[in-house]
């Protein structure tokens, strides 16, 4: 499976970059979370607990599946004044 992964805000910035194309078998957006997180230290940012995540531009919790193709973002809290 191929999935398309997203980073906005301070998670972009973290990596230097926007996206990247991941290719593995993963159940569920926490499973592909997971596999990042072994990336590097770079990449600690994922281990957030206000985490949050977006499944083809959807909202979505930690234990959302995932099919070829999908796009998942993940993204800071977002708050609003």
């Amino acid at each position: 499976m191929t999935l398309l992964v997203q980073f906005f805000a301070r998670y972009r910035e973290a990596l230097g970059l926007d996206k990247v194309s991941v290719e593995g078998q993963f159940t569920s957006v926490d499973q592909l979370r997971q596999h990042l997180l072994q990336q590097g230290d770079a990449w600690q940012f994922l281990a957030d607990t206000n985490l949050m995540c977006a499944r083809n531009e959807e909202l979505c919790k930690l234990d959302e599946s995932l099919s070829d193709g999908d796009i998942v973002a993940f993204f800071p809290p977002v708050t609003g004044g």
